[in-house]
């Protein structure tokens, strides 16, 4: 797969309703970088309105075009904005993934007494208490819609379980499972079932709300005509429904939508059971790589080089596997921190840019920079700032489009220094890198008496090949170098 996704977000973005200008500004820019797709974050209004990023929903229907929770417009903008920017990315001839959260609600207009069973957040495998009555925020009304474009409101039928009592503001740690309602299986056994993740946890087993949910695709992808789909939390959503909703959704629209999805797990064993059982239905981001590429920028010249693709996805099912670096749940300040040292980076991206395998996706933070301060509970804030690879990024997705499907060579030999060669008709590059001091690497290049240099700039002057096509290559200390003859 030669394509590449940007995702055009980072989590700590200013407020302001400029996204959607913002890129729809861009597009040209990101074709003619190599981008095929862009993934855009959740449009629709959030439980705080103009400033929520997206996964705290509260309503669906509203892209940004009703006064509910404080604004009318979504953190990015308004809801013509956002079909704009749709527009002009696929005028450029990239792709424009949505970004659907079908796991949660927050932000209820109103509270219901009704009778549940408390649980712990650790372990929902028993209740930690009898059952009795809570007082939960659970009616949606969406008052502002004034039912335009769907007149279904929400209440507690259609959820299974919330993690607040308004009685009992000071119970902690608690999960509180509706009466009549159990946990949905087929989901992700951490806590003994991870069904539950926040908010207004939603029914999945409700036939009313399969219906609304495969209404409201059908809506949405009319309103915005997007290519693929991005699916949120999808180890929280019980697996067998997931192929209703997409078989569904294809079938309304008459045309066969990409879907990738997030499984936030490092094991790939989970992410296996997950395809198995949505019967190949989606592609998934390729988490475990993502950690193997966080613990060898901690771990630096005592990580094995020769093993980074051990475990991954990838590795395992190329034809499934959306490869990254980091995301917005992995920046710095986020509960799921895990962000990749700056300093291998380089080789990381080189590593899901550079490589046939995979479907790799660019995260904004990454290719543009960020800057901006943030707090945790009961500490100081913290000012971060995360470095533009831009430069580096643009050369590998050029090389990439040149590329395309590319014979490949591997020389995975030294725990501290490996390389590949990819083969075009007119392109061969070579790739090698070293996480601990300068690398050296002979290659095969099947190009006699070739003058390769060095598109990093990381280490000078030119490289002859022999008589029979090989030479020498080298790389600089904990660094990559990218060697091209045309």
């Amino acid at each position: 797969m030669t394509g590449v996704m940007l995702q055009a977000f980072h989590w700590y973005l200013p407020q302001g309703g400029t996204l959607w200008r913002e890129v729809a500004a861009r597009a040209d820019e990101l074709a003619e970088a190599g981008f095929t797709a862009v993934w855009l974050p959740p449009a629709y209004k959030g439980h705080v309105g103009g400033y929520d990023v997206g996964y705290g929903v509260y309503d669906m229907y509203d892209l940004g075009e009703f006064d509910q929770r404080g604004t009318i417009p979504t953190k990015y903008g308004t809801r013509d904005e956002y079909l704009a920017t749709i527009h002009a990315l696929q005028e450029a001839g990239i792709a424009v993934y949505a970004d659907i959260v079908w796991n949660h609600r927050l932000g209820g207009d109103g509270s219901e007494v009704i009778r549940a069973t408390p649980h712990s957040t650790h372990d929902r495998s028993r209740p930690s208490g009898p059952t009795r009555e809570v007082e939960v925020w659970t009616r949606f009304d969406f008052a502002g819609r004034g039912g335009v474009h769907d007149h279904r409101t929400l209440d507690h039928r259609h959820f299974d379980a919330v993690d607040f009592d308004e009685r009992r503001p000071d119970e902690w740690d608690t999960i509180y499972l509706f009466e009549g309602k159990n946990f949905d299986e087929h989901v992700a056994d951490e806590f003994g079932n991870y069904a539950y993740l926040m908010g207004c946890d939603v029914d999945q087993s409700n036939p009313e709300v399969q219906a609304m949910t495969i209404d409201w695709g059908a809506w949405y992808l009319d309103t915005t005509g997007v290519d693929g789909l991005r699916l949120d939390a999808v180890k929280h959503i019980p697996a067998w429904v997931l192929p209703i909703y997409i078989d569904a959704l294809r079938t309304h629209s008459g045309r066969e939508i990409p879907v990738v999805a997030e499984y936030w797990s490092a094991d790939l064993g989970a992410l296996e059971w997950f395809l198995t059982a949505v019967g190949d239905r989606m592609m998934l981001f390729d988490v475990p790589l993502h950690f193997t590429f966080h613990r060898a920028g901690m771990q630096g010249s005592s990580f094995d080089l020769r093993t980074v693709f051990d475990g991954s996805l990838v590795a395992a099912r190329h034809d499934m596997a959306v490869t990254f670096v980091d995301n917005h749940d992995s920046q710095p300040m986020q509960a799921l921190e895990s962000t990749v040292a700056d300093w291998f980076k380089p080789l990381a991206h080189a590593l899901i840019l550079l490589r046939r395998e995979g479907f790799p996706c660019v995260f904004h933070a990454d290719y543009y920079g960020a800057t901006y301060t943030e707090q945790r509970w009961g500490e100081e804030p913290v000012d971060v700032e995360m470095t533009s690879h831009r430069e580096f990024l643009d050369l590998c997705l050029g090389l990439r489009r040149d590329l395309a499907d590319a014979e490949q060579s591997d020389a995975f030999d030294h725990s501290n220094v490996i390389g590949w060669v990819r083969r075009a008709e007119a392109l061969v590059v070579v790739v090698l890198m070293s996480n601990g001091g300068e690398g050296a690497q002979r290659f095969d290049t099947g190009l006699p008496d070739a003058e390769f240099t060095d598109v990093t700039r990381g280490v000078p002057g030119a490289i002859t090949t022999d008589s029979a096509g090989s030479a020498q290559f080298r790389c600089p200390g904990r660094g990559v170098s990218i060697w091209v003859a045309r």
